[in-house]
C-alpha cells in the first residue's frame, strides 16, 4: 500500500485544527522567535547571562523562509543539557495557554509535570507536581531568584507573575549544578523568565471574555532603546471571574516594570518591580464538597448566599498582597572575566477569613454567643513576610574551561497568626479552644514569628575535554538557621523561643558529548536537599531534632537530538530520597523530628515535535514515573503515574492554531497505612485528559489604528471532561472531600499594538 506523503498527512491533520489548507501552502516569512527555543549553554540559574538567546536560521529553525521543528516545538531540551529539562517560549504561551492563566498552567505542558484549577484555568492556586514532587520539593525561580513561602518552600500560583508578564520557561527536573540555588533543589526546577525589551517602540492593549464572566483587561509599554541606550517595560493586567466553583469569584491587578541601562562601557543595570494583589472568595479548606453536598447541589458546590451556612460567601475570603522587585548589575571586565551582583526582595501578605468547616459535619454554636447559639465559628488567618537577598557570582573563562563560583546569601522574617472568632457576631474572639490547660490566650491558635538566614557559597568548574565533551564538578555548601519566638506556638499552645543550624555539603558531576551537530548525550550525579518544615518547631524543644535536612541522591542519562524537522530527547532516571523528617512519635519534652526512611523515584521521560510541513508540527510527550515508599514499597500518595500530551501546531503568516491534549495518569490519593490496607485502593483516581484548542489571525496594515490586531479564540477541556482530580479523606467517610476537573470553558481574546 502506498505510505501517505508529507503533504497529506499535514492535510488531514489541519482539519482537525479548522485551518484551511489554502493557508499553509501560502507564502510566509518568517518572524522571530522567543529567544528561550535555544537556551544558553548555562543552567539559567548557573548562567551569569539569564536572557535567552534568539533562535534564527544559523542553527537550524529556519530554512529558506520555513519554519523547522526548534521553532514550533512547545517545549525542547537543549543541546547542551546536563539534566532532563523542558524550554517553554513566550510563543507557546501567548497561542495556547489561557490569558487568565499563571506559570502553572504555563509549565503543565512538559513531561512529568501536572496539576488542575478547580475553578477554571488560572482561577484558583494549583499545586504542580513534577515526578511525583509535590510543590514544596522543588524551587521555583524568578528570573535566577528563587522564591517561595518561609514555613516551607511552597508557592502560590495566582499570586505573584501572571502569564502576560512571562518571557518564557525553562523547567530543569533535577538539582542542577552546583550553581542552582534555592530551598528544595530535591525535586527540580521551574525557571520563569521576564520578557525580553523590544528594540523598537511599541504600546499594546488587550483584553479577554470568557466563561464564568471572566473578564481581563491590560495595556503593556515597550520604549524601545532610549537616548541612554536603554529600555523601559511596563505590563498592566486586572482580572476578574465568577469562577466555575459556586460564588468562587476572584479579582486580581498586577504591575510589572522592568527597566535596563548601560553602566560605563561593559555593564548593564536591571531594575525590576511586580506589584499584585488579588482578592478571591473561597473557604480556607478549599478541599471540594462531600458526596452529600455533590448529591444536593452539584459537584462545582462551593459557598452559598445563606448567612446561616459556615460556606456563606460573606465570611469567606482572603486578600493577598504581594510584591517582588530585584536590582542587577551585569559586568564584562575582559573576554574572559564576567561578574553579576543582585540584591532583591519579595513580600507576600495572606489576609484571611474563614468558617471551619466547609463539610457540614459540624453543627453552629460557639462560645461567647451564649448557651444554644447558632453562631458560625471561624479564623482569622494572616501569613505575612519579608525576603531579602543577595547573589554573587562570576566566571572566567581559562583554556581549558569556565570556572564559575559565588555565593547566595538571604534573610526572610515571618509574622504568622490563628485566632478563633464568632462570624456571626462580627469576627470577635471566640475562646474555644481549651488544650493544654491552663490556657493562657484562649482564643489564639497560634501567634507565631519566625526567620531563616542562609549562605550557600558554590563553585563549579565546566571542564572542556574535547571541543564535543564537557564535564563539570561541582560542590555547594549549605548552611541554614532556622528560629521561632512564639508567643503561642502552633500546635503546643505555649511559648516558644528557639533555634536550629542546619549544614550539609552537596557534590555535583555533570558531563555532556556532542556525537556530531545533530546528537548530544548527557549524565548527571548530583546531591539535593529541601529546607525541613516549620511545623518541625511545633514540640516542646525544637533543638532536640535532627540537624540533616532531608537530601536526595540524582542518576540521570539523556539524549537530544535536533534536525530542521525533528526536535526530540529522551531520559531515565533513579532519585533516592533519604533523611525523611518525620516525627518520633513521642510527646512532651521527648518529642522530636528525626531522620528515617525515605523513597525512591524513577522512571522514564521523552518528548519530540516533528515539522511535516513549513509552519505545521506534531509534538509529543510522555513519562512513567515510579515513586515508591522504602518501607512498603508502595507508590506514594499525590504522585500520578505517568503523564502523556498530544499536540499540533501551526504557525505561518498571520494564522496560528494548536490542539495539545494532556493526560495525568492514576494517583493514589492517601499514603498506604498498613492498618487500613483497604483505603489505599479506594482512594485511587484515575487518569484523567485535558484537551484545550486555540486559533488566532493576526490583521497588520491598520494605518491610523495600529500596526497590528491580534484575535484569539481559545477551548479548554475541549472534551468536556470531569473526572475527579482530587481526594481528600475526612476523619469519617461522609467527611471526603472531592475536586473535579472544570468542565469546557471559552475565552475570545484580541491585543491591538500601536
Amino acid at each position: 500500500m502506498k505510505q501517505p506523503t508529507r503533504r497529506a498527512l499535514a492535510i488531514a491533520c489541519l482539519a482537525t485544527l479548522g485551518v484551511s489548507p489554502a493557508a499553509l501552502f501560502a507564502q510566509s516569512s518568517p518572524s522571530p522567535v522567543m529567544a528561550a527555543n535555544e537556551p544558553l549553554k548555562e543552567s539559567p540559574n548557573a548562567a551569569v547571562k539569564l536572557e535567552p538567546v534568539v533562535v534564527s536560521a544559523t542553527n537550524g529553525a529556519y530554512r529558506n523562509g520555513e519554519k523547522g521543528a526548534s521553532a514550533l516545538a512547545p517545549s525542547q531540551a537543549s543541546m547542551s543539557a546536563t539534566q532532563p529539562q523542558a524550554v517553554i517560549t513566550r510563543e507557546f504561551i501567548e497561542s495556547s495557554v489561557a490569558p487568565t492563566a499563571e506559570y502553572s498552567r504555563v509549565v503543565n505542558i512538559a513531561p512529568s509535570m501536572s496539576g488542575d484549577s478547580a475553578n477554571g484555568p488560572g482561577l484558583s492556586e494549583t499545586k504542580t507536581i513534577m515526578r511525583g514532587f509535590s510543590d514544596d520539593q522543588y524551587n521555583v525561580t524568578f528570573d535566577g531568584i528563587p522564591w517561595g513561602d518561609t514555613n516551607n518552600p511552597a508557592h502560590h500560583s495566582t499570586s505573584f507573575f501572571p502569564a502576560s508578564t512571562l518571557g518564557g520557561a525553562v523547567i530543569e527536573r533535577g538539582p542542577g549544578n552546583a550553581s542552582n540555588i534555592g530551598f528544595a533543589t530535591f525535586g527540580g526546577s521551574i525557571n520563569l523568565f521576564s520578557k525580553k525589551p523590544l528594540d523598537e517602540r511599541a504600546f499594546s492593549v488587550f483584553t479577554s471574555f470568557g466563561t464564568w464572566n471572566t473578564r481581563l483587561y491590560g495595556a503593556s509599554a515597550e520604549s524601545g532603546k532610549l537616548a541612554n541606550g536603554g529600555t523601559l517595560q511596563a505590563n498592566f493586567q486586572h482580572l476578574e471571574s465568577d469562577g466555575y466553583l459556586t460564588n468562587n469569584g476572584i479579582r486580581s491587578d498586577n504591575l510589572t516594570l522592568k527597566y535596563q541601562m548601560p553602566v560605563g562601557d561593559n555593564s548593564t543595570l536591571t531594575a525590576f518591580s511586580s506589584v499584585n494583589q488579588i482578592k478571591y472568595d473561597q473557604n480556607d479548606n478549599g478541599k471540594g464538597p462531600t458526596l452529600a453536598q455533590i448529591a444536593l447541589y452539584g459537584r462545582n458546590y462551593s459557598l452559598n448566599n445563606d448567612p446561616t451556612s459556615f460556606n456563606f460567601v460573606g465570611i469567606n475570603y482572603t486578600h493577598k498582597d504581594t510584591d517582588f522587585e530585584y536590582l542587577r548589575l551585569r559586568s564584562n571586565w575582559s573576554d574572559s572575566l564576567t561578574t553579576e551582583a543582585t540584591a532583591y526582595t519579595y513580600a507576600y501578605n495572606n489576609q484571611t477569613i474563614s468558617s471551619t468547616d466547609p463539610t457540614g459535619l459540624t453543627a453552629p454554636g460557639t462560645v461567647i454567643g451564649g448557651k444554644g447559639n447558632k453562631n458560625i465559628p471561624g479564623i482569622d488567618k494572616q501569613n505575612k513576610y519579608r525576603v531579602f537577598g543577595a547573589i554573587l557570582k562570576g566566571s572566567k573563562q581559562f583554556s581549558m574551561g569556565l570556572l564559575r563560583a559565588g555565593v547566595w546569601l538571604e534573610k526572610s522574617d515571618t509574622d504568622r497568626h490563628q485566632y478563633d472568632i464568632d462570624l456571626t457576631l462580627g469576627n470577635i474572639r471566640d475562646p474555644r479552644e481549651t488544650k493544654p490547660t491552663p490556657v493562657q490566650f484562649p482564643s489564639v491558635l497560634f501567634d507565631q514569628q519566625s526567620k531563616i538566614t542562609t549562605a550557600q557559597p558554590f563553585a563549579e568548574f565546566e571542564w572542556e575535554i574535547t571541543p564535543s565533551t564537557t564535564i563539570t564538578p561541582g560542590i555547594k555548601q549549605v548552611m541554614m538557621t532556622r528560629s521561632v519566638d512564639a508567643v503561642v506556638n502552633q500546635t503546643t499552645r505555649v511559648p516558644q523561643n528557639a533555634s536550629v543550624d542546619y549544614r550539609t555539603t552537596l557534590p555535583f558531576l555533570t558531563v555532556n558529548r556532542q556525537l556530531g551537530q545533530n546528537i548530544a548525550v548527557y549524565g548527571q550525579y548530583a546531591k539535593g536537599f529541601q529546607i525541613p518544615d516549620l511545623k518541625s518547631f511545633y514540640i516542646a524543644d525544637p533543638t532536640k531534632n535532627s540537624a540533616a535536612p532531608q537530601l536526595s541522591t540524582n542518576y540521570q542519562l539523556g539524549v537530544v537530538g535536533k534536525s530542521r524537522d525533528f526536535t526530540w530527547d529522551a531520559d531515565v532516571y533513579r532519585i533516592d530520597f533519604k533523611n525523611k523528617y518525620v516525627s518520633n512519635g513521642l510527646g512532651g519534652t521527648a518529642a522530636a523530628y528525626v531522620n528515617i526512611g525515605g523513597a525512591t523515584y524513577q522512571g522514564f521521560e521523552a518528548q519530540a515535535t516533528y515539522a511535516l510541513l513549513d509552519g505545521f508540527a506534531i509534538y509529543a510527550n510522555g513519562s512513567s514515573n515510579k515513586a515508591t515508599a522504602n518501607d512498603t514499597g508502595k507508590q506514594i500518595s499525590g504522585a500520578p503515574n505517568m503523564t502523556a500530551a498530544l499536540g499540533l501546531i501551526y504557525s505561518s503568516g498571520p494564522v496560528g492554531a494548536s490542539f495539545i491534549m494532556k493526560r495525568t495518569g492514576a494517583v493514589y490519593q492517601q499514603e498506604y497505612d498498613a492498618a487500613k490496607p483497604a483505603n489505599y485502593d479506594y482512594y485511587r483516581t484515575k487518569s484523567y485528559d485535558n484537551a484545550d484548542l486555540g486559533v488566532s489571525y493576526t490583521l497588520t496594515g491598520l494605518g491610523v489604528f495600529g500596526k497590528s490586531l491580534k484575535l484569539q479564540a481559545n477551548v479548554f477541556n475541549l472534551f468536556d471532561s470531569g473526572k475527579v482530580t482530587s481526594v481528600s479523606p475526612g476523619k469519617l467517610l461522609a467527611g471526603d472531600q472531592y475536586l473535579f476537573q472544570a468542565p469546557r470553558s471559552f475565552q475570545i481574546s484580541a491585543k491591538l499594538t500601536f
